[in-house]
């Protein structure tokens, strides 16, 4: 074999399937870094590789941003810009998010018969889409204010997925339980692509209501969001005095995004506004007859036990028992060992949504500890302590938004609730001035991220889920969709922000 064939071979096999021009946009990517790094501009480095790591998410529909987002963040540890013993503090930070995703996912996985049993009977009950679209938007924001939002996308993930699946094996020619490979679209009757189409938008619109709805919840109480939890430790707050603290911000944006969400149905704009067609929801109406006409003695039993740890999953996350990740192996063996479920295979099965995302995430702590060693924002905090005292709030929450959306936000929170503390305990800022800012830096931080997917990790999870290239939800697409939210969320928190602080 002549070597040129083996190098063609190589090539070839480099990314897989992904075009060539995404090749070799990566190629460059990891020749530009190291002549930048070795150049000694490693502050302009970091943002490079900040902004490459948002291109390889932006194009995960390309090519799963693992991959190319792993060789870049493994060439930045390779040339010094982050130590191996920063990747796993910042992993070791995040321990609860990872086993949150290892295993809460994989519960909800076992409580699919029960959702989709739910879901399915809410779907076809209500017509109206605009009521039906706040439905969605104020479940999600009241499930993650006492779950949390990784959770509840979870839930909107494996529903999504099983109403897709119901029609597209439908459209396809199939019965309701033959075995079906719903990821491509070559079995589709042509006469069935149109209603399909239609569906997906459909069902997009509904999931970015959703996810949207998370983040309105999330920013809400202690157990919403993971840097909730981090700000509520640091500034000594319970679960009551973190909800009423927030409470002068959270409602007006809560009630606002909740408007916002009816509005765009009506208008059906940006994406949204899109119906079921009549006949998706036949199908769906004989898929729930059918269901209801098959539930033997068996099949009732599971849908309790599932409604009965459903039950206990809510009351233990709302009492924080546990870590959420712990809660979450507990529903794991409460549902297996009542419903059945014995055999490792299928176990094992359970856990394969969420695994390639949370090996993403521990590659996205690689880039977060890059960012943290080469101080990227260290000229945001010394902007912010530049101002007077009465704009900081607002600069803060401003700021925070904006990196948040760049970012992580549990990392920019992470850093900016550090550099209050530290300011408080230095004397710099008063305990009344640090109260603020933490209300300041915990919106800001679950706010205006819901402006890209990196933004918040509920929304990359949905990115790179299962569920976004079958109704394709791109990158770019959730931009589209999340800017409304963007716009209002950020102007009604700012202007909470300015009023009440």
């Amino acid at each position: 074999m002549s070597s040129k064939m083996v190098f063609s071979s190589f090539r070839d096999n480099f990314l897989g399937s992904s075009a060539d021009w995404y090749k070799n946009t990566i190629i460059a990517f990891l020749i530009i870094n190291p002549i930048l790094w070795f150049s000694g501009l490693h502050f302009l480095t970091g943002w490079v590789l900040v902004l490459e790591f948002i291109f390889t998410l932006a194009m995960a529909l390309k090519c799963y941003p693992l991959q190319p987002g792993g060789l870049l963040a493994l060439q930045a540890v390779i040339i010094g810009m982050a130590s191996p013993e920063s990747v796993y503090h910042e992993i070791e930070a995040n321990l609860k998010v990872i086993l949150l995703l290892v295993f809460m996912v994989a519960g909800i996985h076992y409580m699919r018969e029960l959702l989709l049993y739910t879901f399915t009977k809410i779907l076809i009950k209500i017509k109206n889409k605009v009521f039906l679209s706040f439905l969605f938007s104020i479940s999600g924001a009241v499930l993650s204010a006492f779950l949390d939002a990784l959770t509840v996308t979870a839930v909107l993930i494996s529903v999504g997925v099983g109403f897709y699946g119901v029609y597209h094996r439908v459209a396809s020619g199939k019965s309701f339980h033959d075995d079906h490979d719903h990821s491509g679209d070559e079995h589709v009757h042509e006469y069935k692509r149109e209603y399909l189409d239609q569906f997906r938008a459909f069902l997009r619109s509904l999931i970015m209501h959703g996810a949207v709805g998370t983040a309105l919840g999330g920013v809400c109480t202690v157990v919403g969001e993971p840097q909730n939890l981090l700000i509520a430790e640091k500034a000594g707050w319970e679960f009551i005095e973190f909800f009423l603290r927030m409470a002068p911000v959270t409602m007006p944006v809560l009630a606002a995004g909740l408007l916002t969400c009816m509005l765009l149905e009506v208008v059906g704009k940006f994406g949204y506004g899109g119906k079921l067609p009549d006949e998706v929801r036949s199908v769906l109406e004989d898929f729930d007859a059918e269901q209801e006409a098959k539930l033997d003695g068996r099949d009732k039993a599971k849908l309790v036990v599932q409604a009965t740890v459903g039950l206990i999953l809510v009351l233990s996350l709302a009492f924080h028992v546990a870590e959420v990740g712990l809660i979450g192996l507990m529903i794991i063996v409460l549902l297996t060992a009542f419903n059945g479920i014995t055999e490792e295979g299928e176990i094992g099965h359970a856990f394969e949504e969420a695994l390639p995302f949370t090996a993403l995430l521990v590659v996205f702590f690689a880039v977060v500890a890059v960012i943290h060693q080469q101080h990227l924002f260290q000229p945001v905090t010394d902007f912010v302590f530049s101002m007077s005292i009465e704009s900081q709030p607002l600069v803060m929450f401003a700021a925070n938004g904006i990196l948040s959306m760049i970012s992580d936000n549990v990392f920019v929170a992470t850093v900016y609730i550090n550099e209050m503390v530290t300011a408080l305990n230095n004397g710099t800022i008063t305990r009344e001035h640090f109260d603020v800012m933490a209300i300041a830096i915990n919106t800001g931080t679950n706010l205006p991220s819901v402006a890209t997917p990196n933004g918040q990790a509920a929304f990359l999870f949905l990115l790179t889920s299962a569920l976004a290239p079958l109704i394709r939800l791109s990158y770019m697409k959730m931009v589209v969709m999340a800017l409304p939210y963007t716009i209002v969320l950020s102007i009604v928190g700012g202007i909470a922000i300015w009023v009440n602080f």
